[in-house]
């Protein structure tokens, strides 16, 4: 078992914090929420966060969503506004230096591609957007929308780079997650077969480290692991022609009262931590002698984190054991797991 011990309790958004993102060096992070704005926060000499910057002047709705781009230099915003904001700090300070203009309604999830060549986004008009980055290291960066994916029949809540090839996934209203590749031969955009076994909304999915496991947490209160297989599997399983297949290989049910609304899978431990509508906090670690097709996986911790609704959860990318969290109740906290085994 472990513990969870709350560092820093973080204020400043007025209304609902939608969602938190660590920079990839873990040295500051980013904020969002129900005021309008994007609170971009660093470490002081005291090990205390502090706000660096207040982005205002971006969006003119709820942002729902921030993502930092792998190399660190720029960072999208997502806006019920219709619109993602792209920021950057080339002129010394933090300015919005595009636009993307191309869903009908509320944009709810941004995403970088490892690559840093492709953004995504996805949007209460059932659509996922791939774009296309071009950049110019005078001249201000183009963004060209190269796809417009309609696999969903329903908003779509959540968009995922795979951490290791240009590989898409998003889940969704309708109960299903989506895999997208670029066909090398036409470099056209394919849908891959759903991931069907929610029985409500997907609220949220996130990778492990080697992108060959996918979790999922959903409305239904219920966690999924999905694995990966390709056609060299040494289990039998059939894989189409398009090469893999996702299969449901875990599904932890029972640990939530409400929907669970968001999921992290910590690149260095493997700890999977869950954000739910019941305030709580959940960290699971799968069973040292666990079968990869049949994995178990048991509850460490479970804490009341907040007074709301939790949104949002993240770990650190560097430092094992830190974790963000942001809620309904306007605050973000910064927390620190200790296995006490």
């Amino acid at each position: 078992m472990g513990k969870l011990e709350l560092v820093q309790t973080l204020t400043g958004h007025k209304g609902r914090v939608w969602s938190a993102a660590w920079h990839p060096t873990g040295k500051m992070f980013a904020s969002c929420g129900e005021d309008k704005t994007i609170r971009v926060w660093t470490e002081a000499d005291t090990d205390r966060w502090v706000t660096q910057t207040v982005l205002t002047d971006g969006h003119t709705r709820t942002i729902r969503d921030v993502a930092w781009s792998y190399c660190g230099h720029y960072l999208a915003s997502a806006s019920f506004d219709t619109t993602v904001a792209v920021w950057n700090k080339k002129s010394g300070e933090f300015e919005c230096n595009a636009t993307l203009e191309g869903h009908d309604n509320e944009v709810k999830s941004v995403t970088w591609s490892r690559s840093g060549s492709l953004l995504a986004t996805c949007s209460r008009d059932k659509s996922v957007c791939i774009w296309e980055i071009h950049h110019a290291p005078v001249q201000e960066d183009e963004y060209e929308c190269v796809a417009v994916l309609n696999g969903h029949t329903q908003d779509v809540k959540k968009v995922c780079w795979q951490p290791r090839e240009d590989v898409l996934a998003s889940a969704s209203y309708d109960n299903t997650i989506r895999m997208y590749r670029q066909d090398v031969a036409d470099g056209e955009w394919e849908m891959l077969e759903p991931l069907e076994s929610h029985t409500s909304t997907v609220w949220s999915i996130g990778f492990d480290a080697t992108g060959k496991r996918l979790a999922s947490c959903s409305e239904d209160k219920t966690v999924k692991v999905w694995q990966q297989y390709r056609p060299d599997n040494t289990l039998g399983i059939v894989c189409l022609e398009r090469g893999t297949v996702w299969k449901c290989v875990c599904t932890l049910a029972g640990y939530h009262t409400r929907s669970v609304y968001d999921i992290d899978w910590c690149k260095q431990t493997g700890l999977l931590v869950t954000a739910c509508g019941d305030d709580m906090v959940r960290i699971f670690r799968e069973g040292r002698d666990s079968d990869p097709n049949e994995p178990k996986f048991e509850l460490v911790v479970a804490v009341p984190a907040h007074s709301r609704d939790t949104n949002k959860v993240a770990w650190h990318p560097t430092i094992p054991g830190v974790l963000l969290t942001a809620s309904d109740d306007s605050e973000i906290k910064v927390w620190k797991y200790v296995d006490e085994e």
